[in-house]
């Protein structure tokens, strides 16, 4: 069946999707070649992995099938900052044409690079990420994903040009220039984190502006976990179509994955990220269609090839075929990390987890924080949850009802009970980058 047929953006096919509807056959040639050239550059060029795979008894010429990658040793984000600035760089300086870096946790940021060969399958893939998402030429998009050292403004700028639209490069913050600008140029579409475009609209009702009367019609948002309920919130507040992307500064930034207009997973570019699912705990390979930790490779980076990343993230592979036609395979919507887990008395939380209770509550605001403390020896959890000012106002009635209903909800989804803070609009601070819902006061 011709691609054209399948094609479900209004400005014809870009060039670039072309890869997103091979022939299954096709696409794992593709795979199969890049495969061996990538690890055959890292063996030869990144002493780290020369050395893990030797420790291995595995050489280059053993890879011939994807099922090979199993042979090969993980990477983790450790290696990042243990080989700091440049150490896992397969290119020479001379031919590196950008850095980028993202924060660490020990005071060291995490450190990646490109050559032009890689900028430009960062951009075909974000053009194929905004095709995907239903945008074409003659859109406006809103770029407020943060310029700089991160990833994810320029990853999307470059993207959304080379898919003939124009970019409004505003980057984070300024919220009410933001509203202004996305009023005033006619926008049509905004990429953001979902937790700051919840403040932008929040903002926007104040100054009298709503969001649903303007051309604005799609919203791509990444960088962060956010559930169904937070983007069911989102399309009813500001009248859009919410599209999930998925990326990571350590394999190339945003663009690994994207959402298409059907919604039921993030299709992976695999032609450039081979994607697998392993077990967090054994590293064991699993199955398509098992939950588990999310490991990539590249398949086409140059600058700094990375073989088998543990993400941390959890979901699984989809293999049923998608209705858009897109032979990619598909991942679930990432929902939480094996990282960002901590345990209450016993019992494993994840902070997804509280969102989707809180936004089953009417009265509740997507705005909330996690505070763990320690009290004589024992770990301790309390949730503020900002709720609407005619809940807050309604202090004896109406917030004593909420806060029951919250209770409950939570309860029901942990398993525990937790201590909670029903707090006025606008008191938890707001990010403008990635929103931190966990605030750990715990002494070791």
């Amino acid at each position: 069946m011709p691609i054209e047929r399948w094609n479900d953006t209004e400005g014809g096919l870009h060039p670039a999707s072309a890869h997103d509807y091979l022939p299954t056959t096709k696409l794992q040639e593709v795979q199969r070649r890049r495969l061996r050239a990538v690890v055959d550059r890292a063996y030869q060029h990144v002493a780290l992995i020369r050395e893990r795979m030797d420790a291995r008894g595995v050489k280059p010429d053993d890879i011939h099938d994807l099922s090979d990658t199993a042979k090969l040793p993980f990477t983790t984000k450790a290696d990042l900052r243990d080989t700091y600035p440049f150490g896992l760089f397969a290119s020479p300086m001379s031919e590196i044409v950008r850095l980028h870096a993202s924060s660490g946790t020990t005071g060291k940021p995490i450190v990646v690079a490109y050559t032009n060969e890689d900028l430009s399958v960062w951009a075909e893939v974000m053009t194929r990420t905004f095709a995907a998402c239903g945008l074409h030429r003659g859109d406006v998009v809103q770029n407020a994903f943060g310029y700089g050292l991160f990833t994810g403004g320029l990853g999307a700028h470059y993207g959304a040009e080379a898919l003939g639209a124009t970019v409004v490069p505003i980057s984070g913050g300024n919220t009410e220039r933001q509203i202004m600008v996305m009023k005033d140029f006619g926008v049509t579409a905004v990429c953001a984190t979902p937790s700051y475009f919840t403040h932008l609209i929040e903002r926007a009702n104040e100054v009298g502006v709503d969001l649903r009367e303007l051309p604005l019609r799609v919203g791509v948002f990444g960088a962060e976990p956010w559930s169904d309920a937070m983007r069911e919130r989102i399309e009813i507040d500001s009248g859009i179509k919410a599209y999930d992307i998925y990326g990571l500064s350590e394999i190339i930034g945003p663009g690994v994955a994207s959402e298409c207009s059907v919604q039921q997973g993030l299709h992976v570019f695999e032609d450039h990220f081979y994607p697998e699912i392993i077990d967090p705990d054994t590293g064991e390979t699993l199955p398509d269609g098992a939950e588990g930790e999310l490991v990539l490779t590249t398949l086409s980076k140059r600058a700094m090839p990375i073989i088998r990343y543990r993400t941390r993230d959890i979901t699984r592979l989809i293999t049923e075929p998608c209705p858009c036609g897109r032979t990619l395979r598909r991942i679930r919507r990432i929902g939480r990390r094996s990282d960002d887990m901590f345990i209450i008395r016993g019992v494993n939380v994840y902070p997804s987890q509280v969102e989707a209770a809180l936004l089953k509550v009417e009265g509740t605001l997507p705005h909330y924080q996690i505070i763990l403390t320690r009290e004589q020896g024992l770990d301790q959890m309390a949730v503020e949850v900002e709720v609407t000012p005619e809940v807050f106002s309604d202090k004896i009635g109406a917030l004593e009802k909420v806060r029951m209903s919250l209770a409950q909800a939570i309860e029901h989804i942990l398993g525990i009970r937790v201590a909670l803070r029903l707090v006025e609009p606008r008191s938890i601070a707001r990010s403008e980058g990635k929103a931190k819902r966990v605030i750990d006061r715990r002494t070791i």
